[in-house]
């Protein structure tokens, strides 16, 4: 399948990179310390959300914005070793030029650089939880990145691995490409379903970006 679009948007945990362990490892941590107990935090959808409206998920409204600091703290401190790039990410991206791609991620700034910088990728164009105010499956994100890179939203492509995530590329009018590294097949509603991005290439044309989807 070839898909014709001016941009590629990536979100970045389970996407570009994986850092589950290390995401479970710090939430779980945290919810003992917050004293949130097993069953409440099994019933909060986790991945591809916003920190911020996760805690509020779970806190008081008066105790969100301290507890959305220390999850931050813990999972910036436990990115050395917690992250590695999934298949297929650095051949994609080398074959894309800095401005016709994006990461719109849901963690916050501090930690989507660091660990971006822990897989040795830097995005020209980074959108994080620090610069909307609506997180995924809102499309919000999307849009902004969109704007930011100067092309039309319907030009642009979508890479997730989360339902909420893939909503969100749905809502903004965009082409949407899922990932199964973290969710099965059936779970996620998509133009098209990937293993990972091993099965995705592009090729930059004067119309703009060619993309490839295998199986």
């Amino acid at each position: 399948m070839k898909i014709q679009a001016d941009a590629l948007l990536f979100d970045n945990d389970g996407t570009l990179v994986s850092s589950l362990e290390s995401v479970y490892r710090c939430w779980t941590r945290w919810a003992e310390e917050y004293g949130i107990t097993a069953e409440e935090f099994a019933r909060v959808e986790l991945h591809g959300r916003p920190a911020a409206e996760i805690a509020a998920d779970l806190l008081p409204a008066d105790r969100v914005a301290e507890a959305v600091v220390r999850i931050e703290q813990l999972e910036v401190e436990d990115v050395e070793g917690g992250v590695h790039l999934l298949p297929g990410t650095r051949a994609l991206l080398d074959s894309v030029p800095a401005d016709r791609w994006a990461v719109v991620t849901s963690a916050t700034r501090r930690l989507a650089e660091a660990r971006l910088d822990e897989a040795g990728i830097r995005p020209k164009t980074l959108i994080a939880a620090d610069d909307i105010t609506r997180g995924k499956p809102d499309p919000e994100p999307f849009l902004l990145a969109a704007r930011r890179l100067g092309v039309d939203p319907a030009r642009c492509v979508v890479f997730e691995d989360a339902p909420a995530g893939l909503q969100a590329g749905r809502s903004a009018g965009m082409t949407t490409v899922a990932l199964t590294t973290t969710h099965q097949a059936a779970e996620l509603q998509a133009d098209v379903v990937v293993g990972d991005l091993s099965a995705v290439s592009a090729l930059v044309t004067d119309g703009g970006v060619e993309i490839s989807v295998g199986d």
